[in-house]
Order: C-alpha cells, then structure tokens, then sequence
C-alpha cells in the first residue's frame, strides 16, 4: 500500500464527524487529565500517547470505506474492516514515536533548554518511519515467501 494523503476527503467529511471526533478527543483528554490528577503526571503522560480521536477515526473511516463499496453494489463490511485495521496499523507506529518522544522528553527537559523539543519530534518522526519502514520490508519478504511457495507447490503437482 502506497502512504498518500487524500485532501479531497476533506471536503466529504461532514460537520457532525468532525463533532464526534472534537467529543471523543476531549472525552479522552479528560480522562486522561483525571488519570494525571490520581496518578501524577507520569502515569497521566503516557495516556496521551493514545491518539485521542482515533476511535472515531478508525469508525468513521469504516463506515466510509463501507459506503463507497455499496454504492458500487458491493458489499463494503470487509473493505471497511481493513481500512480501519490499516488505519489502526498506522495510529500505533506513530504511537510508537511518540513513546520515544516522550521518553527523551521526560529524561532531557529538566532543566535544559527548549531545544529537547525539536531533537525530541525528529526522534518521534524517525523511529515512526523507521517501524513502517521494518513493517514494509517483512510484507515483502512474506509476500516474496508465499509467491514461492505456490510456485513450488505447482511444479511438484
């Protein structure tokens, strides 16, 4: 799968979704800020971690997938399923960075300057792309292993 943006989605997506992801964003941001409260902003910390508005992402993106499928006259349940699933795929490689973000953060900031910051978002960046980039490379290699499988299971036939 080739990683593209689609801006014309933008303009698809209709106001009340952008509503329920702004709620699920904040409802999270609050538990999240409850947690930090009981538990200190340590623990708290890395419950932001969690992308806060992918549970209506990953819905809305299955419901989306699913549409276009049944206008086609197909049925999208399983398209919108692997959407989702890809979607989920990329939210925790992201969240992956993030955790390294967080880390140099938490152990460089205190009582250094704001420079942390950005060596701190380059880190998120890289290790992000360097787990898709592992992620990709296994695809192939399983997808290189089952070609010539078949190939061989076709000429001991």
């Amino acid at each position: 799968m080739k990683v593209h943006a689609d801006l014309a989605a933008l303009r698809r997506t209709k106001w009340y979704e952008y509503a329920i992801r702004f709620l699920f964003g904040g409802i999270i941001t609050a538990i999240t800020g409850m947690i930090a409260k009981k538990f200190g902003p340590e623990v708290g910390g890395l419950f932001l971690a969690f992308p806060a508005i992918f549970p209506a992402t990953a819905t809305l993106l299955e419901k989306h997938e699913k549409q276009k499928k049944q206008r086609k006259g197909l049925n999208g349940t399983k398209r919108g399923r692997l959407a989702a699933g890809v979607d989920a795929a990329g939210a925790a490689m992201g969240a992956g960075g993030l955790l390294i973000f967080a880390l140099i953060v938490w152990k460089l900031l205190p009582g250094r300057s704001g420079s942390i910051v950005p060596a701190a978002t380059l880190a998120w960046v890289v290790v992000a792309i360097s787990i898709w980039a592992v992620e990709e490379k296994i695809r192939r290699l399983q997808r290189k292993h089952a070609a010539a499988k078949a190939i061989h299971r076709t000429q001991t036939q």
